[in-house]
C-alpha cells in the first residue's frame, strides 16, 4: 500500500452558508461534538499516517492560526499557506501549496467534512485503491441514502470499476462528493495560475477516463448550514462516531 505523508486542508472559505455562526469565527473552528471541525479532520489524517498538513487561511486567519498552534504537540505537523490577500479557490489554493506537499500522493481534504467510519476506515482504503497508472484523481463519495444534512441531487454516478460520470442537468445520481480526494502533482500539470476550482482538473481527468471514486463505508455529515450542524450534533449524541 502506498503512503500519503502530506495533505492539503482547505480552510480558507468564507463559510457564508454557516452564518450567523461564522460572523465571528472561521467555519473550520465551528464546534461539532465539542471540538472544532478542523480538529476532526486533522485527527483523521493523522490516523491515516499523514505527517504534515498544509492548511490555507483567508477569513479571520489569526483565529485559525492560533487554534492550530495549540496542536503543536499533536500530529500532523501544521504548515500554513497564506491566502489572506487573495482567495484562490480549491484548485488555486492547492496549487500554491504544491511545494509544501511534495510529489505525492497527497490528500486534499475540506476542513468541514466529517463522517463516521464503517467497518473499514476511508482514508487507508483510498490509499490501498490508489493507482497512478490508471488514475489522475480518486474522490471519496458518499451515498445520498445514508448522508446527513445533504439535500442535493448528487454529484456523480460511478461505474463498477470506479470510474466516474458527472450528474446530468435533470438527473439524480447516487453519490455526493464527500470532501476528500487523493492525487499527486501530475493532476496540476498545465493548470492555470491564480484562482480556479478543482472541478476544472476533475473535468480534465473525466475526459481522459482517469477520474475515479470510492464509496464511503460510513455515514457522511454535510455540515454546510447551522441546521445541518444541529443534525450532525444529534447523530453524535445518540450514535457516536
Amino acid at each position: 500500500m502506498v503512503h500519503a505523508k502530506t495533505a492539503m486542508v482547505l480552510a480558507a472559505g468564507l463559510g457564508e452558508r454557516m452564518r450567523p455562526l461564522t460572523l465571528r469565527m472561521p467555519k473550520p473552528l465551528v464546534p461539532l461534538a465539542g471540538r472544532p471541525l478542523i480538529d476532526h479532520v486533522l485527527d483523521r489524517l493523522a490516523s491515516a499516517g499523514v505527517e504534515t498538513a498544509v492548511v490555507n487561511v483567508h477569513y479571520l486567519p489569526d483565529q485559525l492560526e492560533e487554534s492550530l498552534r495549540r496542536r503543536h504537540r499533536t500530529k500532523p505537523a501544521i504548515l500554513i499557506s497564506d491566502e489572506r490577500y487573495e482567495l484562490l479557490d480549491t484548485g488555486g489554493g492547492a496549487k500554491r501549496a504544491l511545494p509544501k506537499l511534495g510529489p505525492g500522493p497527497f490528500f486534499i481534504h475540506n476542513a468541514d467534512t466529517v463522517w463516521s467510519e464503517g467497518a473499514s476506515p476511508a482514508l487507508p482504503r483510498m490509499l490501498k485503491l490508489w493507482n497512478p497508472e490508471t488514475m489522475d484523481c480518486l474522490l471519496l463519495l458518499a451515498p445520498l441514502s445514508s448522508s446527513i444534512g445533504y439535500g442535493g441531487k448528487g454529484d456523480f454516478a460511478m461505474a463498477q470499476d470506479g470510474r466516474l460520470k458527472r450528474r446530468g442537468e435533470r438527473q439524480i445520481v447516487p453519490f455526493a462528493f464527500a470532501g476528500v480526494s487523493l492525487c499527486d502533482q501530475r493532476l496540476f500539470a498545465d493548470s492555470p495560475d491564480g484562482k480556479f476550482s478543482l472541478n476544472l482538473l476533475w473535468d480534465r481527468a473525466l475526459a481522459k477516463g482517469r477520474l475515479y471514486g470510492m464509496r464511503l463505508d460510513g455515514r457522511w455529515m454535510h455540515v454546510g448550514t447551522p441546521e445541518a450542524l444541529a443534525e450532525a450534533e444529534t447523530w453524535f449524541e445518540h450514535e457516536g462516531a
